[in-house]
């Protein structure tokens, strides 16, 4: 182990510099959806007629007919076939987490004794893995394997090249045999559905023009970069994903240095690397940086339609994982793999796009539109508002605990931060007087602040706000990581779109009694304003008295992942997602199941290695160590010393005892309560008990491992096997 240590160091420190200068050369512009089957490259490959219909068919978001299918696999087959693949493979994204794939080959035997490449409209279309091996909440029974994948039209195919050759990737859909979705996509794609249709019918007040309301995505991703020697002489890191015990080193982020700062010319390599592999499946990767901690990057995409804006930064993690491995680096996805310093997030920003070309969430230059702007701003507010706890839930993760609320990320408690401009301009809309009955339209807006142009810099930045503002669009910061954004954006759509429906039908109860339109939209955007203003707060977020006020102004500060899953089968969630057709009763209950397994599973695992690590390599160290001390004792007893002559020795061998046996004590009753929240049977009963008398000993026992830490630190004496087998960072 020691010996691995050192040669892990070695190995880092002497890697050869990594040249740029060949990845450079690759314009971006030239690379750029090089290997995606797009919509213009498919005018090369149909018929005319056909692909008139696919276009229409995917902007209207309807079903493609059977011979429309069979024209676009033989066009897709003989683009991949040409551009080097193999094989095909319905990809998808499971409730896993990350992505699934299966690839058949386009090779088939014929019956002449030749081989044909084929790839039918069947092969296309629908796929049948297995249903049972994927988490699916119940939902499937182990003898009922059935499931389908399901090609998803409005995500482009595309080709993944690896060092084993190239695969045709279609994004599906993955449902069960009886048609409950069993991924991620599947009920993103009916939010966005209901949020577009809600949004029409409020857009229809502005402007009849607007016959399609589109939600688009910008996710920054940020990351850690290990060296790969490194990673793997670390058994916790590899199995966990992060850190369970380790030395903080003596210059972590302190010196505020890190961030922004020049990039290590090794780690550029690997960006531009990773930048000209996504130009290639069309992700469009824009910005990089270092981030906080050391060892902590960021990349960020251009923004995009929600559902292929997902669907890339789902690819982007793969595809991070294979350029790090060429730069022998391992990407650490962990929202929080070493402690001491900042984790990691993937924020999300988000607005509403309409088919004219108009961003919801900016404001206009006359009235009407900086109206239709504060509907759309004051309905999300809304939303969040009515749902925060739904929103919450949608970041909960075992791994996200370890971030939020830690003075380095958003906290558990929801709030939106609009920053001063806005949030007094709100003040002022709320307490405006309007006449009940207005003669001229311009009689609507006296006495009303105009909506001020807002410029990208106009509205400060909070990083202590879970859900800003930032100029034309939310940012959704509590997002951890190694998410699958699909689960929060898919609630935000959800309760945005239930939102706008309600709005609609107050606005409509008071136009039917005679108010006019635009004074009934403001009336319902004061009374929202005036009813959402709890959830709105400039401070800052990691403060004690924030948690404080939340607590008087009746907002939830649910800090563990099990109670926050639990909002997901409330009466209200359970309406709510029923009602916009998103998530069945059953499937529900069946992803609060699957969230709360994977929950508890991932405590387990943690607590597993704790326990091998401590007993099979950090006690006995100190063990073995201490049984040196005392030998080096009785030899300096035996000549007849004084006792101050082994003083030092004896108070090292009382300190290694005391620590190394609490430190097996500990891990012993961690155990035992493991093997008692193993066996009980309801599966949130499980998961509390992890959270609540599992966990607690990971600290416990880290306590005592620290203790053994400053023995290393304070000791003269030579500790080469315990100092190293305490993983000094």
């Amino acid at each position: 182990m020691s010996d691995l240590r050192f040669q892990a160091v070695e190995a880092a420190g002497s890697r050869p510099k990594t040249s740029t200068e060949p990845l450079a050369l690759q314009k971006a512009t030239a690379i750029y959806g090089k290997n995606v089957f797009t919509i213009n490259k498919m005018k090369d490959f149909l018929p005319k007629n056909s692909y008139k219909q696919l276009v229409e068919i995917v902007d209207a978001g309807t079903t493609i007919d059977r011979d429309l299918a069979e024209h676009i696999s033989q066009a897709m087959k003989s683009w991949a076939i040409a551009n080097g693949a193999s094989h095909y493979t319905h990809w998808f994204q499971p409730l896993t987490g990350s992505t699934a794939e299966k690839h058949d080959a386009f090779f088939e035997p014929d019956s002449d004794g030749s081989a044909i490449e084929k790839f039918t409209a069947d092969a296309l279309v629908q796929q049948e893995p297995d249903a049972s091996s994927f988490p699916n909440g119940g939902i499937r029974n182990t003898f009922e394997a059935r499931g389908y994948t399901a090609w998803d039209p409005s995500s482009p195919a595309f080709i993944f090249e690896t060092g084993g050759g190239k695969t045709l990737c279609i994004p599906t859909v993955f449902v069960s045999y009886t048609g409950e979705s069993l991924d991620y996509k599947a009920p993103l794609l009916k939010a966005i559905n209901a949020i577009d249709k809600a949004a029409v019918e409020v857009a229809q007040y502005f402007d009849k023009a607007v016959t399609k309301v589109i939600p688009s995505l910008g996710i920054e991703q940020e990351y850690f970069l290990v060296d790969l020697a490194l990673y793997n002489a670390r058994p916790d890191l590899q199995i966990t994903g992060r850190t369970l015990f380790g030395h903080i080193s003596a210059k972590g982020q302190q010196l505020e240095d890190h961030y922004f700062g020049a990039i290590p010319e090794r780690v550029l390599a690997f960006m531009v690397d990773l930048e000209n592999e996504s130009l290639k499946l069309g992700i469009p990767l824009k910005t990089r940086h270092n981030e906080v901690a050391p060892s902590q990057f960021e990349c960020a995409p251009m923004f995009e339609e929600i559902n292929l804006a997902i669907d890339h930064n789902q690819l982007l993690q793969n595809v991070m994982d294979q350029v790090a491995l060429r730069h022998n680096f391992k990407v650490l996805l962990h929202e929080k793999p070493y402690s001491g310093v900042n984790g990691s997030g993937k924020h999300n920003n988000w607005s509403l796009i309409t088919n004219t070309g108009v961003n919801l969430l900016s404001p206009g230059k006359t009235p009407k539109n900086n109206l239709m702007f504060l509907t759309y701003f004051v309905n999300t507010i809304k939303a969040v508002h009515e749902h925060a706890d739904l929103l919450r839930a949608s970041i909960a993760s075992a791994s996200n605990d370890h971030r939020l609320g830690a003075n380095e990320a958003p906290p558990a408690i929801i709030s939106i931060f609009l920053g001063s401009q806005l949030d007094d301009l709100l003040e002022e809309v709320e307490s405006a007087r309007v006449a009940k009955k207005v003669k001229a339209e311009a009689n609507l807006w006296h006495g009303i602040p105009k909506v001020p142009e807002l410029r990208l810099d106009n509205t400060d930045r909070n990083r202590t706000s879970p859900f800003a503002f930032t100029g034309n669009k939310f940012e959704f910061r509590a997002v951890g990581s190694s998410a699958n954004s699909a689960l929060p954006m898919t609630v935000l759509n959800a309760i945005v779109a239930n939102q706008l429906t309600e709005f609609k039908i107050e606005v409509d109860k008071q136009i039917k009694k005679g108010t006019k339109k635009d004074l009934a939209i403001l009336n319902v955007v004061r009374k929202y304003i005036k009813e959402s203003k709890a959830i709105r707060f400039e401070g800052n977020g990691y403060s004690e008295e924030w948690e404080k006020e939340a607590a008087n102004r009746g907002l939830s500060n649910i800090k563990s992942t099990p109670k926050a899953l639990d909002v997901y089968v409330s009466e209200a969630s359970l309406a709510l997602f029923e009602g916009l057709g998103i998530y069945t009763h059953r499937e529900s209950e069946a992803r609060h199941e699957i969230l709360l397994e994977n929950f508890y599973k991932k405590l387990q695992i943690e607590a597993r290695v704790i326990g091998e690590v401590v007993n099979s390599f950090i006690a006995p160290a100190a063990f073995t160590y201490q049984n040196d001390l005392i030998t080096n004792v009785k030899g300096l007893k035996d000549l007849g010393l004084a006792k101050e002559a082994y003083s030092s020795q004896l108070n090292l061998i009382e300190r290694l005892s005391k620590h190394a046996n609490t430190i097996l004590e500990e891990s012993e009753a961690m155990r035992q309560e493991r093997k008692k929240a193993n066996a009980l049977e309801d599966i949130r009963e499980r998961s509390i008990a992890y959270d609540e008398k599992v966990k607690p000993y990971f600290d416990k026992i880290r306590y005592h491992v620290n203790k053994l830490e400053q023995i290393v630190d304070d000791s003269k004496w030579p500790l080469p096997k315990l100092r190293e087998l305490l993983f000094i960072r």
